[in-house]
């Protein structure tokens, strides 16, 4: 719908939300790095939660830059703040995940859907370790470790700060886009898929559908709308709800 279609407002708010979710995310790793574990052991729980819902925002925010909304009036800017949400993330590439992203769009619950299960292991478990074999690269894992060990050896990071806030949050995290990314939106039910998207909203408040996973949860209208920026899909499932009430 053209009312939806992102304009100067949209590219200043992605590119404001974009930056805020880098910087939030770097201050909150640095003072959690540095954070006495020992001496409050009760704050531990809540802290990886917190580091956890800011690696998803990390993902998210690149994510919308792999649809070119995170600043849609520059393509260089657009991109680099999503190279740089993905390589902080996991040091994944931008290039690649981007590839693979388009494929999911053009090809969703298929076998030519990367993101999709092999047909054959469709529990939770057997898609996750599925999706995750994907996307993991060799040299990504050695970067991580590379980077592990300058936190240790240069920075003097302790290794139970680096595994609770650094390592913990970001596996976690997978967890989390996959979970309500992708296996909730797209498994399918016993009535098969209602159309082309191969995908399903969760029905949740707005509040929780950002606390779950940045609205990612309201996937059938991101599929529908591609261009639409993540903190927007409340407003288009929305207006989609009030026209279904109008005319049925």
């Amino acid at each position: 719908m053209k009312k939806y279609l992102p304009n100067k407002n949209d590219a200043l708010m992605g590119l404001a939300v974009g930056i805020g979710v880098l910087i939030v995310w770097g201050l909150s790793l640095y003072f959690l790095l540095m954070f006495p574990i020992n001496n409050y052991p009760g704050l531990v729980l809540p802290l990886i939660l917190w580091q956890t819902f800011l690696y998803t925002g990390l993902f998210i925010t690149a994510h919308d830059a792999m649809h070119g909304i995170v600043f849609h009036l520059n393509k260089k800017i657009n991109n680099i703040i999503g190279s740089l949400a993905v390589f902080v993330y996991a040091i994944f590439s931008f290039k690649r995940l981007l590839k693979k992203h388009w494929e999911h769009h053009d090809h969703p619950a298929s076998e030519d859907d990367p993101d999709f299960h092999d047909g054959k292991h469709k529990s939770f478990w057997a898609w996750y370790s599925h999706f995750m074999y994907s996307y993991v690269t060799w040299r990504q894992l050695l970067g991580m470790a590379v980077a592990f060990n300058i936190f240790k050896f240069v920075f003097n990071i302790s290794v139970e700060n680096l595994l609770v806030f650094w390592v913990l949050p970001s596996l976690l995290s997978t967890l989390q886009l996959f979970y309500f990314g992708t296996y909730l939106p797209h498994r399918e039910t016993e009535g098969g898929y209602k159309d082309d998207h191969h995908a399903r909203s969760n029905e949740f408040s707005v509040f929780w559908s950002f606390i779950t996973c940045y609205h990612f949860g309201y996937h059938w209208e991101h599929h529908e709308f591609p261009y639409v920026p993540w903190w927007k899909l409340p407003r288009v499932k929305r207006d989609l709800e009030a026209h279904v009430s109008r005319v049925g």
